[in-house]
């Protein structure tokens, strides 16, 4: 355990990014509730994501997270939840045969419903409110109301998490998630795209892969591997007092883990090393994520490794770096001569995202072009380094949405008033995000072949 920690330790840390609750009495109370309520993960399943990441540091696996920027109680349905694990899964398996590597599938969903804010007040006008920040938190309308943190919404988080987790376990372990399923879906995406082509030669390729399978035997029928999916969930650590309530001690190991999703991560504004988020995440044994953008310094990276996995554990930490554009091929090398130098087991994910958000027609969106951009330089820059480029981190939806620019079907600024309907940062649509799959398979192939060629010559 931890030295000096416990689940409530972090309350006497200093803390940033929380709600200003009015009533602290219904805030405990409701806290005191969820902590008598079943836990939504369980640590088995934690350790188990730890393991494949584990395989992914060390450069035999590959981690694809994503999902909703922030989980709305309005838009939760099973037909939401059922797009968006579709339109994974084909992600996934466009990665995996890219990669030929196994493909570790974390979802940002069942929990990721609070949002740090880069203000805490909101102007419309001569109107000043206290900020959106998450349904868990408070209400998105612009109204005096809705934007009062009420604590009785944790517990509408809870049940919601539970319903989706609920579903997301039947997806999985239940034929959804059947090879050929997929397969299907992902010839579908690729007969209908404007740049079919392109995609082609890669999902025939896919195709024969599958036909061999099935003349030696390998089918869904007979290998269970085929139609089942290990499928994790995961979200931002930021409402402290929700994690500590769902905090629980592993009957097997003694151990304490965070209940409330298989992996959690702390954001680049709540990362300072003697704040209340890097104080709760050391002292539990879950997955942990560490988001790095351009201010994290070589130093101040290695100081966070050694106090959130000082045992240097394979598989513990992912960092999520998240640059922009134009400053990954400043700041991401740094960082990682520091690991290596250091001798830190780390997964190295890209997040493409949160550095390239630009206003257009009055819309915050991502330029596709420049999220693809810094996943090229980020898998550029790590197989010059030596290191291995273990994943990407992106916000997504399988729903046909208009927030992001760019992609085959050319989305423009004017199309952004269509189908915007994100509650707080834009996300890939459905094609956006299979399209971004597709264009790193395609690099991810072409690395195998270059390493095959300077190994033959």
């Amino acid at each position: 355990m931890a030295q000096n920690w416990t689940p409530a330790s972090w309350r006497q840390k200093p803390i940033q990014q929380v709600p200003d609750y009015p009533d602290q009495a219904a805030l405990e109370a409701t806290e005191g509730q969820l902590a008598t309520y079943p836990p939504l993960v369980f640590a088995g399943e934690a350790r188990n994501l730890k393991k494949a990441l584990a395989n992914v540091s060390e450069g035999r696996g590959f981690l694809l997270q994503g999902g909703d920027c922030a989980e709305s109680f309005a838009e939760h349905g099973a037909d939401t939840i059922r797009d968006f694990f579709r339109a994974f899964l084909q992600m996934a398996v466009v990665l995996t045969f890219g990669a030929q590597q196994p493909v570790v599938k974390v979802g940002r969903i069942a929990g990721q419903f609070a949002k740090p804010r880069s203000s805490n007040i909101e102007r419309q006008g001569e109107i000043e409110l206290p900020s959106y920040r998450g349904d868990i938190i408070n209400g998105i309308e612009f109204t005096e109301k809705a934007r009062i943190p009420d604590p009785e919404r944790q517990i509408n988080a809870y049940r919601q998490s539970a319903a989706t987790l609920n579903l997301l376990r039947a997806f999985a372990m239940g034929g959804y998630a059947n090879l050929d399923n997929v397969h299907q879906w992902m010839l579908g995406f690729v007969k209908d795209s404007p740049q079919a082509e392109r995609y082609r030669k890669l999902a025939d390729r896919i195709s024969e892969t599958m036909d061999f399978m099935k003349a030696i035997g390998i089918t869904p029928e007979t290998n269970p591997s085929l139609r089942e999916t290990d499928f994790f969930t995961s979200h931002e650590a930021l409402l402290l007092g929700y994690e500590q309530a769902l905090t629980r001690i592993d009957s097997t190991s003694g151990d304490w883990y965070a209940t409330s999703g298989h992996m959690i991560w702390i954001g680049d504004r709540t990362r300072q090393p003697d704040h209340a988020h890097v104080e709760y995440c050391r002292g539990i044994k879950n997955p942990i994520g560490l988001k790095c953008g351009p201010s994290m310094t070589a130093d101040g990276l290695i100081e966070l490794i050694d106090i959130l996995n000082p045992a240097n554990e394979a598989g513990r930490l992912t960092l999520i770096c998240r640059f922009g554009h134009d400053k990954v091929a400043e700041h991401l090398p740094r960082l990682i001569r520091a690991v290596q130098r250091e001798g830190k087991k780390v997964v190295w994910s890209c997040d493409p995202m949160h550095g390239n958000t630009i206003t257009l027609n009055s819309y915050k969106t991502r330029p596709f072009e420049r999220i693809l951009s810094e996943v090229e330089s980020f898998f550029q820059i790590h197989r010059s380094e030596g290191s291995h480029p273990g994943g990407i981190h992106i916000e997504m939806t399988g729903k046909d949405v208009t927030e992001c620019t760019g992609g085959a079907r050319a989305l423009s600024g004017a199309d952004l008033g269509d189908r915007y309907h994100t509650h707080c940062d834009p996300r890939l649509n459905a094609d956006q995000a299979l399209e971004l799959a597709f264009l790193l398979a395609e690099r991810m192939k072409g690395g195998r072949d270059e390493k095959r060629l300077a190994a033959a010559g």
